[in-house]
């Protein structure tokens, strides 16, 4: 079989845990499978890298902090061949650009267009272990570019799908995707298969196991991702195609997000045109409206009201203060979206109505919902957060 292994920062955080992941990967090796492995940089690395710019500058060239960033994950790479090498194995570090990772130019957060795999299929032939650097690669000028937030972890998805791997496995410091966070819920259940979308819901809802972009590549590229421990055996949790899923439960899981904001129009003028004026100012700023709800108009006039990420509040407020679109702007920087997330919605019906009772039964106030094929959510008062998290996660028999 063939197979990509990717290990994050903390996974090779220092020499010990570089060994191992070496101690790991020999054991794949050892069962007959060809693998190619993807590499984080140290944990705490890149922070130390951007630390160094800062110190000349406050505000570096792009292509330049390409050049300094790629390095962290080079020297894992390396070190990982090195310690493998010394185990028997045989093994080869290579770099984005010497991997055939082709991006665009866009330094910082360029995306991958192709990727060459002559060489990779070449040392996979000779059964030699290869250990990729992550999160980089090269565009059409040579010039060494990087893929931003969660850029290990699309190197190794789009690797994967070039080199038609049978898995894409992500190693971090948790062991799978959980029915919710079990911070919140101790009674929180590992899920053991679950489809892209329903992946996709948890990442967007700040899940942090996998990032939106690489769950997005997997499910373009039909790549089977597991995401699993580094630090355990433990099995972990399949991301497949909602086909490959037999039983589908109705509800898979409960994803919170606290970093929301509420803006509330009162008295807009209800004309042609308004919501498209209102919304297209606040794309210019690119600004990321996720939930809105209109009220029906009276006296030409109604109430329009939607959520932003916190940290986008104050520029939505100077461009709705610019605009005026209203008699009234209010915001709301207490509430929390919770949400209930299952492919199985699509053929059952009543799931909203359980959660609403749930949530009455405690006291708890819905101020917005919104509803797709897969997922409900509803805007609350953050103070409920994690009681709606605990009550909703019961009412579903998640634990059992």
């Amino acid at each position: 079989m063939r197979v990509v292994q990717k290990f994050g920062g903390t996974s090779v955080g220092d020499l010990d845990r570089i060994q191992n992941v070496a101690n790991r990967v020999a054991k794949t090796v050892k069962n007959g499978d060809e693998v190619v492995v993807v590499v984080s940089a140290m944990s705490g690395e890149t922070n130390k890298l951007i630390s160094y710019a800062e110190h000349f500058s406050k505000n570096p060239s792009k292509r330049e902090m390409d050049m300094l960033l790629s390095s962290g994950e080079r020297v894992t790479s390396a070190l990982l061949a090195i310690a493998l090498q010394e185990m028997g194995v045989e093994a080869v570090a290579l770099s984005g650009r010497a991997a055939g990772i082709r991006t665009n130019s866009i330094h910082t957060s360029a995306r991958i267009e192709n990727i060459n795999t002559e060489l990779m299929e070449k040392e996979l032939q000779a059964r030699k272990v290869i250990v990729v650097a992550g999160f980089q690669g090269v565009d059409e000028n040579g010039d060494v570019t990087t893929l931003g937030r969660g850029g290990s972890d699309l190197s190794a998805v789009a690797i994967a799908g070039a080199l038609r791997a049978e898995l894409c496995e992500i190693y971090t410091d948790v062991d799978g995707v959980y029915t919710t966070d079990p911070r919140i819920e101790p009674k929180a259940k590992k899920i053991e298969k679950i489809s892209y979308d329903e992946m996709l819901e948890f990442a967007s809802m700040g899940a942090k196991v996998l990032q939106n972009r690489s769950v997005e590549l997997a499910k373009k590229l039909n790549v089977n991702l597991v995401t699993r421990s580094s630090f355990n055996e433990n099995e972990g949790t399949l991301i497949t195609k909602e086909e490959k899923i037999m039983e589908k439960p109705v509800v898979s899981g409960i994803a919170l997000d606290k970093n929301q904001a509420r803006v509330s129009l009162r008295g807009v003028k209800d004309k042609p045109g308004i919501a498209a004026e209102i919304f297209l100012a606040l794309a210019e700023k690119n600004i990321n409206v996720d939930m809105i709800i209109q009220n029906v108009g009276e006296d030409d006039t109604t109430n329009l009201g939607f959520t932003v990420p916190q940290n986008e509040l104050s520029s939505a407020k100077e461009v709705m203060e610019e605009l005026n679109p209203a008699d009234k702007l209010e915001y709301d920087n207490d509430i929390a979206k919770v949400s209930i997330v299952g492919v199985g919605m699509k053929s059952h019906s009543g799931v909203a109505s359980i959660a609403f009772s749930a949530l009455a039964k405690e006291g708890i106030n819905i101020e917005m919902i919104s509803t797709s094929e897969i997922k409900i959510s509803m805007v609350i008062e953050e103070k409920y957060s994690e009681l709606s998290v605990r009550t909703l996660h019961d009412a579903y028999n998640l634990d059992k």
